[in-house]
């Protein structure tokens, strides 16, 4: 048990840099690209004025941002996220935004910081597939729900309907394994175990499919910007043979624009009475 908790530990530490790192890029980058993503969740989040939302996951915030205004007036935004730089981010966003309704804390997945019952709507968008054990995830997520409380949550699909994920496996293959199995993009193609831990948890929950996309100018912009902290784990040579092998992949007809098409699933269900 020792091991295991040593291993969760490394393997909360490595995600934690990791998305410190990843920050700026994702704001810069990122955030503007997966936005029918975040539109996708909020339109199945059916939020309304007066109620308690909670995101996690919340990255820069882009969730937040969309969801804040929807629950004023008496409603608020707590937003949770491992990386003490994104939150960062978040919250000069929202202090940008003039939105005086939304709070940060830090924490994860397994281990939330709200109260029990305290929220109506729990926001998970492309996060889950990064936690560590979704099991303890998916009781934290009835916890802090309310009684028929609103969970939604999107995650990629397989690299064969997803090309970031065939992109961002691609070139892991010549990267150090990192210190926990099962995280990353792909993790979630297969959502069925995880709609079993939601069930057991008390959470009734669904899969609804939508297509989304977003476009690079070239090969090198959309290597930086999704395989960036992957390549800095390896080394030049690892490096070179990734870029060569992620280009012939995606772009078999040569350097140029590309559009990425992405299966996203979104997760979508209640919490029981």
């Amino acid at each position: 048990m020792a091991d295991e908790g040593s291993r969760r530990g490394d393997g909360l530490a490595w995600q934690t840099s990791v998305w410190d790192r990843m920050s700026d890029v994702y704001l810069r980058e990122i955030d503007e690209r997966f936005r029918p993503v975040v539109e996708n969740v909020i339109a199945r989040a059916a939020l309304n004025p007066g109620q308690q939302v909670l995101d996690l996951g919340t990255g820069t915030g882009s969730v937040a941002l969309r969801a804040a205004p929807l629950v004023i007036p008496g409603g608020r935004v707590l937003c949770v996220d491992i990386s003490a730089e994104m939150l960062k981010l978040a919250e000069r966003r929202a202090s940008e935004a003039r939105l005086d309704n939304v709070t940060f804390r830090e924490g994860g997945g397994e281990a939330i910081p709200a109260e029990d019952k305290s929220t109506d709507v729990l926001l998970a968008s492309l996060s889950m597939m990064y936690v560590i054990d979704r099991s303890a995830a998916a009781r934290e997520c009835a916890r802090i729900l309310r009684p028929d409380g609103r969970f939604v949550a999107s995650v990629w699909a397989g690299p064969d309907h997803c090309d970031i994920v065939r992109l961002q496996q691609t070139a892991a293959r010549f990267a150090p394994p990192p210190p926990v199995p099962n995280v990353g993009p792909g993790a979630l193609a297969d959502p069925t175990s995880f709609l079993v831990q939601l069930d057991e948890a008390g959470i009734d929950a669904r899969v609804e499919t939508e297509s989304t996309s977003f476009d690079f100018p070239d090969f090198a912009s959309a290597w930086d910007t999704l395989a960036g902290v992957t390549a800095g784990q390896m080394t030049p040579e690892q490096r070179e043979e990734a870029r060569a092998t992620v280009f012939a992949t995606l772009w078999p007809e040569g350097d140029g624009p590309r559009r990425f098409v992405n299966l996203t699933q979104f997760i979508v269900g209640n919490k029981r009475r």
